[in-house]
């Protein structure tokens, strides 16, 4: 579990990619391998990824991950390249305030920066998601105004949703523009993105109460308080 609060942006030394999926190097990420074990979580760039390989000297502090194939699809960590930075967060730990969202750091799908507007020292910009598909349903539902969205590993709040043209948007205060790549990516650059994981866990057991199965006595009360209405007024009519 995460919190979407960026620690360190690291830099993209090496990427190897094969068939079966990529092996990524990071490097200038000393600062957050002090405590680093192999097997560890890093969220880059807002995907979980496992630690293979580490040395917290070497240039300036290294780590490895394994990109699996389905990381790649989701993701735009295949499209890195050599220079690039890269958002860095450790698992979060008990013992630490929690002053972001709830971020697994799986990622739903990518966006792409379609509009970027100067608003004092803040800048707003605006994304357009993926078009639907069978295999991968609509995010739309899951973004709302001042609600949360994970772009790239951090946790932002969302400024605007427009449902009609499948954009959304945010807002970055300065001092977020310095500490994550986003303040930096221009318009057509691609972003990493993760919905609100609670808005999942309410739509499924909203369908499930709306559905049938375990959601059976849920649709029953809804019925039954209906009924009681409509037999109040129908009460009220006759007097």
């Amino acid at each position: 579990m995460f919190t979407g609060l960026i620690e360190h942006l690291g830099t993209v030394s090496s990427i190897v990619v094969d068939s079966s999926g990529a092996t990524l190097t990071i490097a200038d990420s000393a600062v957050i391998l002090g405590d680093a074990h192999i097997g560890d979580s890093i969220a880059v760039n807002g995907a979980c990824l496992t630690v293979t390989e580490f040395d917290a000297v070497e240039r300036g502090g290294w780590f490895k991950v394994w990109l699996a194939n389905e990381t790649l699809e989701r993701s735009d960590l295949g499209e890195r390249k050599e220079g690039d930075q890269v958002n860095l967060e450790r698992a979060m730990g008990a013992h630490v305030r929690f002053g972001g969202h709830f971020v697994q750091a799986h990622v739903d799908t990518t966006a792409t920066v379609v509009e970027r507007v100067p608003d004092g020292d803040s800048v707003r910009i605006k994304f357009q998601l993926l078009e639907a598909t069978p295999e991968r349903p609509s995010l739309l539902p899951y973004l709302i105004p001042k609600g949360y969205v994970t772009i790239d590993g951090a946790s932002l709040t969302i400024t605007g949703v427009e449902d009609a043209t499948g954009t959304f948007s945010v807002m970055l205060i300065q001092h977020t523009q310095e500490k994550i790549t986003l303040g930096k990516k221009g318009l057509g650059s691609k972003v990493n993105i993760e919905v609100d994981i609670v808005g999942k866990y309410v739509e499924k057991s909203v369908v499930a109460a709306l559905g049938g199965g375990a959601g059976d006595g849920i649709r029953a009360l809804v019925e039954k308080v209906v009924e009681d209405v409509l037999v109040r007024r129908s009460g009220s009519a006759a007097v």
